[in-house]
């Protein structure tokens, strides 16, 4: 039996329903809007969230529902990890880019005694304070609010 963790020796393809979910270290990132530039392709962060989003909480409000209420939002899943959509700390672009997961993940950091929040907020890895819900900023102005601290 190993002593490596499940994320070092068990695909992402042949992860449990269990183990997927938790390699998400709930850090909302790709909940942000995102615009893509039509002419190179790149993709850029704004500092405003998903409807969806809880911002005291700072986790979706609905999230075993949220594709009924968001259409926009992407199912991950072992088949379909988009990269280039995901921020480049997401834990499942990292391993898929054959990657380790970074030391602040909550999965390194259950084992010794943080909560995920604490882990994610001594980081700067949280949105609290941080973004402005979508129902505040009108679409046409979303250019305005691109950030540099999402990559």
């Amino acid at each position: 039996m190993s002593d490596l963790p499940f994320w070092k020796t068990v695909p992402l393809k042949e992860m449990s329903k269990e183990q997927w979910e938790s390699l998400c270290d709930q850090c909302g990132r790709c909940c942000l809007h995102k615009l893509e530039d039509e002419d190179t392709g790149e993709l850029h962060y704004t500092n405003v969230v998903c409807r969806m989003y809880d911002m005291k909480a700072c986790e979706c409000s609905d999230y075993k529902n949220r594709f009924k209420h968001v259409d926009s939002c992407l199912k991950l899943s072992p088949d379909f990890i988009p990269v280039d959509w995901l921020p480049q700390t997401c834990a499942y672009r990292l391993l898929e880019e054959g990657k380790d997961l970074p030391e602040w993940h909550p999965l390194l950091n259950e084992t010794k005694g943080k909560n995920k929040k604490s882990a994610l907020a001594a980081a700067g890895m949280s949105l609290k304070g941080k973004i402005l819900p979508e129902d505040w900023v009108d679409d046409e102005a979303l250019e305005d609010h691109i950030i540099a601290w999402v990559k």
